[in-house]
């Protein structure tokens, strides 16, 4: 296991982006992925992030194993993202009643589908969740996207969109979506709301 992968460190221009909008290319990577619907400040989101990172801690602790993936590397087990969308788009967004969203932790290169349905039986019998049937280990690609650092509360989230779309506008791009990514790089249970660091991105096109 020669090879480490940090993502603050080899993916950095992705995950520790600048408190100010950028335009980037961002390719096609591997995650496992929970759908869902509601206010994320509810259980069902709880539980759905708990069995994201049972599943992928299992993947990144599988060196101790008698049955370690072919070409296993060591890495830092990625940060949690989510994309959001509305359901219904005639509602403010204020209403979080009212979000669609698909959460999400990027996966290591090795992981193989065979693989994530190993992993899912054995986090199935350790730490069993309802959440972790409805896991899907997909690829996704953002593409052509204009993204920032954001700190703070997520309810100033729109402040910082604003200066993003500005952006865009003086740069020659437009967004190309109402939907949204965030990652999130720190934990809200432990960091005061005007301290979170949140990288937030969406897709745009040249005009």
């Amino acid at each position: 296991m020669s090879k480490k992968v940090d993502y603050k460190k080899d993916y950095k221009q992705l995950y520790i982006p600048k408190e100010s909008p950028e335009i980037v290319e961002v390719p096609r990577m591997p995650f496992f992925m929970i759908r869902g619907t509601g206010d994320p400040n509810g259980e069902d989101f709880a539980k759905a992030t708990e069995a994201l990172y049972s599943l992928s801690y299992a993947v990144r602790m599988s060196y101790k194993s008698d049955d370690v993936p072919v070409e296993y590397y060591e890495y830092r087990v990625f940060p949690l993202e989510g994309v959001w969308d509305l359901l219904d788009r005639s509602k403010p967004t204020t209403d979080k009643n009212n979000f669609k969203y698909t959460i999400m932790i990027r996966q290591p290169d090795f992981l193989t589908k065979k693989g994530f349905e190993r992993f899912l039986e054995q986090t199935n019998r350790k730490k069993p969740n309802p959440f972790l049937g409805k896991v899907r280990f997909e690829q996704a690609a953002d593409g052509l996207s204009c993204q920032m650092m954001h700190i703070g509360s997520f309810d100033d989230e729109p402040k910082s969109f604003a200066r993003m779309e500005a952006f865009c506008t003086e740069h020659g791009f437009i967004r190309a979506s109402k939907i949204h990514r965030e990652i999130y790089l720190s934990d809200p249970r432990k960091t005061e709301p005007a301290k979170l660091k949140t990288v937030l991105r969406f897709p745009v096109n040249k005009r």
